[in-house]
């Protein structure tokens, strides 16, 4: 349906009784939304445009059978190069906080990837997905059952330092969530392409992968916005029970 204009304005409603002070102020709004936007694009194209990155190892990760409900054995190791279905594909891998100093998964880390797992047919379109976490295969497969993460990648990198070389750990095991994507060269060189962390500067905290979760957006719609609201593993994946 075609947007009604009053003033030259566009509407974004039919409703009769919006006042005037609401209607500017939902224009300002509206002009601040489409800036908003066209920086995303930019943003994006300046991420696509970046030169060719760094080669990187083929590193062996752990992994479970692909059927989550089939037991936690035989584990097998997996190359990075094997992650990659057919050429031409970029590999996305979300580095998950759950292991070594990080004894509990992380329930931050858990929001995310209820969402990748909800979507990761639709990414397997375009893309290939991982889940890599230092903790260990059996652990990491049983917190994945819990929350029937049934269509994700798992992988075990406790053994090697790939978390660390991609600056999502530290030297003493703490861990930190990162998103990496990768790319296979046609004579089968890998290389890092991109990596986002959570904290992108001093003053954006908890924020840089943002983008990347609903659950923030859509809160931000509200009069309340976000607030101080934070994920918990203790309502578990109920919409009931995760209602106050």
């Amino acid at each position: 349906m075609a947007q009604e204009k009053i003033d030259a304005t566009p509407r974004q409603t039919n409703l009769p009784n919006e006042s005037d002070k609401y209607l500017s102020k939902r224009e300002e709004l509206r002009l601040a939304e489409i800036e908003l936007m066209r920086q995303r694009e930019r943003v994006a194209e300046l991420r696509r445009g970046l030169p060719q990155g760094a080669a990187i190892q083929d590193y062996a990760f752990e992994e479970g059978p692909a059927n989550l409900d089939a037991g936690d054995t035989p584990i097998r190791t997996v190359r990075l190069s094997e992650l990659f279905s057919a050429p031409n594909r970029s590999l996305v891998v979300y580095q998950f906080m759950f292991g070594k100093k990080n004894t509990t998964p992380c329930p931050m880390c858990t929001l995310w990837l209820d969402g990748w797992n909800g979507v990761a047919h639709h990414l397997a379109q375009s893309v290939d997905v991982a889940v890599v976490a230092a903790a260990d295969p059996v652990a990491l497969r049983g917190h994945a059952r819990a929350r029937g993460w049934h269509r994700l990648r798992l992988l075990s990198c406790g053994a090697n330092t790939f978390k660390y070389d991609l600056g999502s750990e530290d030297r003493e095991g703490n861990q930190d969530s990162t998103i990496s994507v990768f790319t296979r060269d046609t004579d089968g060189t890998l290389r890092h392409f991109y990596s986002v962390h959570p904290s992108l500067s001093s003053d954006i905290e908890e924020r840089g992968i943002d983008l990347l979760c609903p659950v923030w957006h859509i809160l931000d719609l509200t009069p309340q916005g976000r607030g101080e609201w934070i994920a918990d593993l203790g309502y578990g994946t109920n919409v009931s029970a995760a209602r106050p």
